[in-house]
């Protein structure tokens, strides 16, 4: 057979990617695969000069995660790719220069996750096509490394970084919020990763406790974790920051302060404790009680609202005692916990965001409801506009953080006729309509927060981007 200029290669070889700066890979050779596909996670999307580009880590060992590159890449397509089981999966596609022996060429490459394949790459037969013939008999034909080359190679990526290690816990690697914060913590030297609540797990042992995450990944060594849990995964998502908090990994907000925060009427009773201002509120469990409880908060107009519920869901405005009544009786049949309470109508629509970090209200805003909305909400067409709060208000939301014992805090306040009263507390704030608004580096202040509670001390280059940033 005239094999021509083709490379010979065998079932698996060993190969690299200058531009990604993987500098040896196994790949497994398999002209039966259409397309090539990298092991990647934490891939997340950004923009780079209006094109659309990805970053995303690898292991590039197999069975080996204490190699982790960082990579970035401009992205060449997204496209739907079946596995070697039949499933589609919409993957993003690079195309990135690609090197096996002595020879190199650009291939495109489909990212995903590989970890429970025998090889980090798999080389499909368009990569291969005019440049390669496969030899299924032999492996390392273009010659092997052994695990002293390996060694040698990833050597550099053994050493510690200055940074802390976070891990930002989370469910949605796209939000502008986790987005803002990994960027953030980037900047300023740490090594921060994403990753999705959901897919970590836990052993429990009291000589050797561990958390994982999806592929078996071990995220023991973490200096800290930034805790973003939804509503939907609260139980879940604290039980995973109380383990962390039990190995000795500090969290930014502890999972015992996000769990009084999201309990509505727990919060409530411990910011009247601390004599702080809040709307008259009433709470039951009987529907019998419905005519005294709507009494109880001023009578009609009244809001009623879920305990569960967050960004304006679950929150009714009923206008007459009625309306009250119907919808208390309707959420009470689904066994639902609630509370009423009293409607400020001078507020007209509006209230306050502050946001508290580490002690200290370092951005504020003023929200306006939508039409048809009684109350003030980003997530339902809602406008914001920078504000300078009152020293009042300013103290309050300091003493309402430190009562839910949180060191990142968005605190609600309304303006009413008897002065600032407190409507809520959100541990997992969200950080783009604050930004907007006041143009100031939220994100950067949390991981600020970070470094104090790490007592991390921060290298010159940092300590000018603090300068900048307070500027």
């Amino acid at each position: 057979m005239d094999t021509g200029a083709h490379i010979i290669a065998g079932c698996e070889e060993w190969c690299g990617f200058p531009e990604l700066g993987i500098p040896a890979i196994k790949a497994r050779v398999d002209s039966g695969a259409r397309t090539s596909a990298l092991h990647a996670l934490n891939i997340q999307p950004f923009s780079r000069n209006d094109a659309r580009w990805v970053s995303f880590e690898v292991h590039p060992l197999q069975n080996d995660r204490s190699v982790v590159l960082r990579c970035e890449a401009k992205v060449h397509d997204r496209r739907t790719v079946k596995n070697s089981g039949g499933f589609a999966e919409k993957r993003y596609v690079i195309k990135t220069a690609f090197n096996m022996g002595d020879d190199r060429w650009d291939i495109e490459l489909t990212l995903t996750n590989r970890d429970s394949m025998g090889y980090r790459m798999l080389l499909g037969r368009e990569a291969m096509s005019g440049k390669m013939l496969v030899d299924p008999a032999r492996s390392f034909a273009l010659g092997d490394r052994t695990e002293a080359d390996i060694a040698v190679v990833y050597a550099r990526h053994d050493t510690h970084k200055d940074g802390l290690k976070i891990g930002l816990l989370a469910s949605n690697p796209n939000l502008y919020s986790n987005q803002r914060i990994i960027q953030a913590g980037r900047e300023r030297g740490h090594d921060i990763r994403f990753f999705d609540i959901r897919q970590c797990y836990m052993k429990l042992d009291a000589d050797a406790p561990e958390v994982h995450t999806r592929g078996g990944i071990m995220l023991n060594d973490l200096d800290a974790v930034v805790p973003r849990i939804k509503p939907s995964v609260t139980f879940y998502g604290c039980a995973l920051t109380r383990h962390f908090e039990s190995m000795g990994i500090a969290a930014l907000n502890t999972s015992q302060a996000i769990s009084r925060s999201r309990d509505k009427l727990y919060s409530l009773q411990l910011l009247q404790k601390e004599g702080l201002d809040i709307p008259t509120t009433g709470f039951a469990s009987s529907p019998i009680d419905t005519d005294d409880l709507i009494q109880m908060v001023g009578g009609a107009p009244l809001i009623v609202k879920l305990l569960e519920g967050t960004q304006g869901r679950g929150v009714v405005l009923a206008e007459t005692s009625k309306a009250a009544e119907s919808v208390i009786n309707a959420f009470k049949s689904l066994n639902a916990n609630l509370l009423v309470q009293e409607f400020i109508a001078e507020a007209e629509g509006r209230d306050l965001r502050l946001f508290v970090v580490n002690g200290k209200v370092v951005a504020a805003m003023q929200r306006e409801a939508a039409p048809g909305e009684y109350r003030a909400n980003m997530h339902r067409g809602g406008k914001a506009t920078s504000i300078k709060p009152t020293p009042q208000e300013r103290k309050i939301a300091v003493r309402a953080a430190r009562a839910m014992g949180l060191h990142v805090a968005g605190v609600d306040i309304i303006r009413s006729k008897d002065g600032p009263l407190l409507l809520e507390i959100n541990s997992s704030p969200g950080l783009q309509g604050i930004e907007d608004a006041t143009g100031k580096d939220i994100a950067g202040s949390m991981i600020s927060a970070i470094e104090n509670i790490c007592d991390w001390k921060r290298e010159l280059g940092v300590e000018m981007l603090d300068s900048k940033m307070s500027s």
